[in-house]
């Protein structure tokens, strides 16, 4: 089984939580190969969505290259970053951000969740599909022999919730579910057990299904508009 933990979360805490599980860091501070899993990661050649012939060297680059600020408007240089730094664009810096600009030339504006789910995912999912499939597959090598967590800045895995940002590692699990959706049902290990004043009925102790939601992905002919949907 896979499962989404925040960076900052304590190794000791981690093994108590997961015992034997393997614990893999796709953000930009892991290490390779699954460091490529990280949105910042520069790669090069990502179609930049709505913006023909226009790549990117990350998607990161791409999500921030296509805002739209109070006293700024797009930076294509965000386009070309290579050291994963300096990516970012801030409010303290540009005011009030108006949205994303759907492409380079493009006059509308889009609002964050429109955003999120024309911009954002369909280039992470360009990514998964055409430059990280190898570091994809050594995970689902991983959650098919034991439990896996896999660690984000981030855990939210709810497009719809823009309260807070999207967990990337959340959209990697939701992609590997969709090709092994048994990984959703079955933990290698059990959780150590913690003490309950309330005594256990049988039917307690039946393992209850849940319902998750399935990811699908579609490759249209025009890749940069490959979209993740859930």
């Amino acid at each position: 089984m896979i499962f989404i933990e925040n960076k900052k979360k304590g190794a000791k805490t981690l093994a108590k939580l997961y015992p034997k599980a393997e614990v893999i860091d796709v953000t930009s501070k892991g290490k390779e190969p699954f460091v490529r899993l990280s949105p910042f990661y520069p790669h090069g050649n990502i179609p930049v969505p709505f913006s023909t012939n226009s790549f990117a060297y990350s998607v990161e680059g791409i999500w921030q290259g296509l805002k739209v600020f109070e006293q700024a408007d797009i930076d294509t240089t965000k386009f070309e970053v290579q050291n994963m730094k300096g990516i970012k664009r801030t409010v303290r810096k540009f005011g009030k951000p108006l949205g994303h600009r759907k492409g380079i030339g493009g006059v509308e504006l889009l609002n964050y969740l429109t955003a999120r789910k024309q911009i954002y995912l369909p280039s992470y999912a360009w990514l998964l599909q055409n430059i990280t499939t190898s570091e994809v597959d050594q995970l689902i090598k991983i959650a098919l022999r034991q439990d896996l967590v896999i660690l984000d800045f981030e855990t939210n895995a709810d497009i719809d919730n823009t309260k807070k940002p999207l967990s990337h590692a959340a959209l990697i699990k939701k992609f590997i579910d969709k090709k092994y959706p048994e990984l959703t049902e079955k933990r290698f290990t059990q959780p150590l057990e913690t003490k309950t004043k309330n005594k256990k009925t049988e039917n307690d102790e039946k393992p209850k299904s849940k319902r998750t939601k399935k990811t699908v992905v579609e490759k249209p002919a025009d890749q940069s508009q490959i979209q993740l949907k859930f």
